[in-house]
C-alpha cells in the first residue's frame, strides 16, 4: 500500500464531487504493502479508504471488486466498494483507475499468538469456501510461469550463490509442483499487514489485488510462511500447528495436499523472493515506497530446502486423528492407529 502517486487535496476534493460521501477532510498516505498507491480518505459522511492502480490492467478491476461484494456478502469482513453516483465501481482519477472502499476498524500485527494464527487459519479456510462459486475467475498472476520469467529478469543482477538457489529452484518447481491439486480462487498475499484484528477477532482482510485462481494449498503455504516463521527462516511449531488445525477443521486438506506440503512451501517462498528482488533491483518510483528484505524469504527458502532434503518433519499434527509420515523425503499422512 505503498504511495507511487501524489494527490492534492484539491484534486481529489473535486473527484470526490462523483460520490455521495460528502466533501474532503483530511487525506493521509498509507505507507504500508508494495503494489497500489492508498490513502486515508476521511469525508464529512465517513472514513473510507482511497486506492489507485499503479499496474493492474483496468479490463480486470471487476474482477477484483466484484470478488470483493461477492466475499463480503457471505460474511467475509473484507472492504466494500463504494459506487459512484453512476453507480460505477470504479473510475479514473487523473489517469489511472481508482476505488473507494470501506474502511475497516482494527489494527494489523506484529508478532500473533496462536490464538491469532488459528483466527487466521479458519478465515482463510471460509474464505476459500466462499470463494469457490465466485462466477467469474482470474487466473493468479503469480504463479510459475511468472516466476521463471522474473528470475530471468533477475539473474544477473544477483550474486553467484544467489543466482545458483533460483535457478535450482524454478527447475525444482517445474518439475515437482503437483498439477492436481485442489484449485479455486485465493486471496495470494494474505500476509499479517493485510489483515485487521479487533481484540482477538478478525475484523478485517485487505488488499485482493494478487487474487486468482491457484492451488488452494499455495495459499496456505503463502500464510504459514509469513504469520508462522521466525526471523531466522525456521516455522514456529506452536503457530503453525494452530493455525492448520484451524483450517483443517473448516476444510480437511485431501493426501495429495499432505504430500505436496513441503514442495508448496517453497513455492511460496520463492514467489516473495523474487517479488522482494523485482523491488530491490528493478524498483518502481514512489514517494513512500516500502521495499522488504529479499533476504528474509531467500533463508526460509533455504530453510525448507533444506528439510525437504533431510527428511525433517516441519508439518505439525493438525488433530489428534492424524500423524505424519516421512519417506523417501517425501511428507503424508497416515491414521493413527
Amino acid at each position: 500500500m505503498s504511495v507511487f502517486t501524489e494527490l492534492s487535496v484539491a484534486d481529489v476534493g473535486q473527484w470526490l464531487e462523483n460520490y455521495s460521501l460528502g466533501t474532503l477532510r483530511t487525506l493521509t498516505g498509507i505507507a504500508e504493502g508494495v503494489q497500489n498507491s492508498n490513502f486515508f480518505l476521511d469525508t464529512s459522511g465517513g472514513q473510507y479508504v482511497l486506492t489507485i492502480f499503479e499496474q493492474l490492467p483496468e479490463e480486470q478491476l471487476p474482477f477484483f471488486l466484484g470478488l470483493l461484494a461477492h466475499l463480503s456478502a457471505r460474511g467475509i469482513p473484507c472492504p466494500a466498494p463504494i459506487v459512484d453516483r453512476q453507480g460505477s465501481l470504479s473510475r479514473r482519477l487523473g489517469d489511472k483507475p481508482a476505488v473507494i472502499v470501506s474502511r475497516l476498524r482494527g489494527h494489523s500485527l506484529v508478532a500473533p499468538t496462536t490464538v491469532h494464527c488459528a483466527a487466521i487459519g479458519r478465515l482463510l479456510a471460509r474464505l476459500h469456501r466462499a470463494a469457490a462459486d465466485f462466477p467469474a475467475p482470474l487466473a493468479h498472476a503469480r504463479d510459475t510461469v511468472w516466476c521463471a520469467a522474473t528470475a530471468a529478469q533477475l539473474v544477473e543482477h544477483l550474486p553467484a550463490a544467489d543466482a545458483e538457489i533460483l535457478a535450482a529452484e524454478i527447475v525444482f518447481q517445474q518439475r515437482k509442483r503437483p498439477d492436481d491439486l485442489p484449485r479455486g480462487v485465493i486471496h495470494a498475499d494474505l500476509f499479517r499487514d493485510n489483515v485487521l484484528f479487533d481484540g482477538q477477532s478478525i475484523s478485517g482482510v485487505l488488499d485482493f489485488y494478487f487474487a486468482g485462481v491457484d492451488d488452494l494449498l499455495f495459499d496456505l503455504a503463502v500464510t504459514v510462511n509469513d504469520w508462522c516463521a521466525d526471523v531466522s527462516g525456521e516455522l514456529d511449531m506452536p503457530r503453525c500447528r494452530a493455525l492448520l488445525a484451524a483450517y483443517q477443521a473448516e476444510r480437511p486438506l485431501q493426501p495429495a495436499e499432505s504430500a505436496a506440503w513441503l514442495t508448496m512451501l517453497r513455492a511460496a517462498a520463492l514467489r516473495f523472493w523474487l517479488s522482494r528482488l523485482q523491488d530491490h533491483y528493478l524498483p518502481r518510483q514512489g514517494d513512500l515506497v516500502v521495499k522488504r528484505d529479499p533476504d528474509a524469504y531467500r533463508r526460509l527458502l533455504q530453510k525448507h530446502i533444506a528439510v525437504s532434503g533431510n527428511g525433517q518433519r516441519l508439518w505439525p499434527q493438525p488433530n489428534d486423528a492424524w500423524s505424519l509420515a516421512a519417506t523417501d523425503n517425501e511428507f503424508s499422512f497416515r491414521a493413527r492407529q
